[in-house]
């Protein structure tokens, strides 16, 4: 599976009593999929990996490679404080079948360039497996420099794929292809595809993130791959309200489920504690804006009829 254009990172579907729930997960990787994505990512930041014992972090991952059954990509994330850890999730993942692994670099006092280094080629030495270099300075602790991640893809070959969360990213996407030169690097966007359009125009492949209506990012990547970038553009600009919505810190899972709920792939919208829960002023809100992107004029994806999971 190549690593380039829409990979959609999965919630990972609780019970309103916390408990997995296994028949939501499998829906919503269906409607992903049906939604034209390259791949999915499971266990990200999004998909409340931090809220999971390891084996519940297991289990979500052998359900998504078992229920994607080679339709696309999978991509894991296997983070961890420590080297060995990390290695050991992603030995895991590459025995239940992923494509890559999504790393960031370890949280630790002090950490420096040299450590990161150490880190991703310690792991490519020991698992045999693509490596998405995540870049998400709000959970690492840890900003790369683009000189430092162009210094990663020319040293460790598995790790050219960098999933880019420092903005500005299209600044800084910009700053990594040239550092990196002749070496082929592929960069993602993410951080709830707000800045996507920025992006491909900077060189990004593509982008990697949870955004809850995945249909429409396909759509903006296809256009712009095709040479279409007006059209590209005018989708984009019509959706920034929606991914801006939902993007917003501390509670924007809880808005990205509530959106699956509606979509009737999540039986319910329950997150994690200690994550925030939608209040009624957000609902409101979040139907007001839904309302204004679904009345714009033109083609349109995001119909009352494409808000439902096709059964």
């Amino acid at each position: 599976m190549q690593l380039e254009g829409v990979y959609s990172v999965l919630p990972t579907p609780f019970q309103p009593n916390g408990d997995l729930d296994e028949p939501s997960l499998r829906r919503v990787i269906d409607l992903f999929v049906r939604a034209g994505v390259h791949g999915v990512t499971a266990l990200g930041v999004t998909g409340e990996v931090a809220r999971l014992d390891d084996v519940e972090r297991r289990r979500v991952l052998e359900v998504v490679v078992d229920h994607v059954k080679g339709r696309t990509g999978v991509v894991a994330g296997t983070t961890a404080e420590g080297t060995r850890a990390c290695i050991a999730h992603s030995r895991h993942a590459l025995t239940t079948g992923a494509t890559a692994v999504m790393v960031s670099p370890p949280r630790m006092a002090k950490l420096n360039s040299e450590a990161v280094v150490r880190h991703y080629k310690a792991l490519a030495d020991a698992v045999d497996i693509e490596i998405v270099v995540q870049d998400y300075p709000p959970i690492s602790g840890f900003a790369m420099e683009p000189w430092l991640l162009a210094r990663i893809a020319e040293q460790i070959p598995r790790a050219r794929t960098i999933k880019l969360e420092d903005p500005p990213t299209p600044f800084k996407t910009s700053r990594i292809i040239e550092a990196a030169g002749e070496i082929p690097v592929r960069i993602f966007g993410g951080l709830g595809g707000v800045f996507l359009l920025e992006e491909l125009l900077a060189g990004a492949t593509g982008a990697m993130t949870g955004f809850a209506f995945p249909e429409i990012l396909v759509k903006i990547v296809s256009l712009f791959r095709a040479g279409a970038v007006d059209d590209a553009a005018d989708t984009f600009y019509r959706a920034v309200p929606l991914m801006r919505f939902e993007f917003q810190e501390g509670i924007g899972m809880a808005i990205r489920k509530e959106v699956l709920h509606r979509r009737g792939a999540l039986a319910s919208p329950a997150t994690r504690p200690p994550a925030a829960a939608l209040d009624q002023t957000t609902r409101e809100a979040l139907d007001r804006v839904m309302q204004w992107v679904e009345s714009q004029p033109g083609e349109w994806t995001m119909t009352a009829e494409a808000l439902k999971l096709k059964t």
